[in-house]
């Protein structure tokens, strides 16, 4: 693994935790931070490297290290078993009119993969019934915000009970329904307890809605850039417990909110972020959480800057 000198020059170090007992530490562009903490995924050999649909899928049913290489078209979607990496080679790996469902399985790791345009009516990345999963330095999109907002579905998708989720240093771009913790309002027996999730260091732009969407969850987002996303940003719904700070919103429409398009409200606590005028919040019910974890945050002011750089693929490489 090997740092760019741009991921080199974007390391800062900032303010202590929110709730947390515990200390804060400088942060880092290649370490995992949050709820997924302890993941390991494949492991550190060397893996299988492929660059065609075949090879994909069936490295994807050995599991270990699987190291993708150059543009992968139409290879529908795969699935990913536990204990597994999959990682981008170099700065160019792309799955394009395909993507990857992460189901019933536990300790899996997708780093510096760009996804583009699921087939139709999928996401690009589902997580479902699943446990203890890190998804970094990859970038989302799919035709943007024209047509049908149901021709495509989640980006980076989250449900049934999922938990112990980190997503980080990710460029989300151009995609209606972005990021979904929780499908349902009706499913809080599966839901309820779990849905743990830390997003931090991400870029959302020209993104409709679900920055992310949680449900029953908890959800801490952190150091995050938020630019002309139009219909709605961060929503907590159905009781879920949300967390965010140190994030800048431009032009962004209702960048938090707990009152939407739900049978019940959920709860929110905005700290140290930045709004431009045109970006508006509507918070019905202050959130009550601890996290658990030690964590660094970069100043809502300077934290553009620092994901422009440093997120998305090609910063940490393979």
């Amino acid at each position: 693994m090997r740092f760019t000198p741009i991921a080199a020059a974007a390391l800062t170090a900032s303010s202590a935790a929110y709730a947390s007992p515990l200390q804060a530490r400088a942060a880092t562009v290649d370490e995992l931070v949050g709820y997924a903490a302890g993941t390991t995924g494949g492991g550190s050999s060397d893996g299988t490297t492929v660059s065609d649909c075949d090879a994909l899928t069936a490295a994807a049913k050995a599991g270990g290290v699987i190291k993708i290489k150059g543009t992968l078209k139409d290879c529908g979607i795969v699935k990913i078993p536990a204990d597994t990496s999959v990682l981008g080679v170099g700065s160019d790996a792309v799955i394009e009119g395909g993507g990857f469902q992460v189901r019933k399985v536990s300790n899996v790791i997708i780093r510096n993969i760009k996804f583009h345009l699921a087939p139709e009516g999928k996401d690009l990345v589902d997580i479902d019934a699943s446990t203890q999963v890190w998804v970094d330095h990859c970038d989302f999109s799919s035709a943007g915000l024209v047509g049908s907002k149901d021709t495509y579905d989640g980006a980076l998708d989250a449900k049934h009970g999922s938990d112990l989720l980190t997503f980080s240093w990710n460029k989300f771009h151009d995609h209606w329904k972005v990021s979904l913790v929780g499908h349902s309002d009706n499913n809080e027996s599966e839901d309820s307890g779990k849905l743990h999730v830390t997003y931090h260091h991400n870029h959302w732009e020209n993104c409709s809605s679900r920055l992310p969407s949680i449900r029953f969850g908890t959800g801490h987002i952190y150091s995050s850039c938020y630019i002309d996303n139009p219909t709605s940003g961060v929503h907590s719904r159905m009781g879920a417990q949300v967390l965010v700070e140190a994030s800048s919103f431009t032009n962004s429409s209702r960048a938090i909110i707990t009152n939407l398009d739900s049978d019940e409200d959920g709860f929110a606590t905005s700290k140290d972020n930045v709004f431009d005028s045109e970006s508006d919040t509507s918070i019905t019910q202050e959130a009550s959480l601890t996290i658990p974890y030690t964590y660094s945050v970069d100043a809502a002011d300077g934290v553009c800057a620092i994901v422009e750089k440093s997120a998305g693929v090609g910063v940490v490489t393979f």
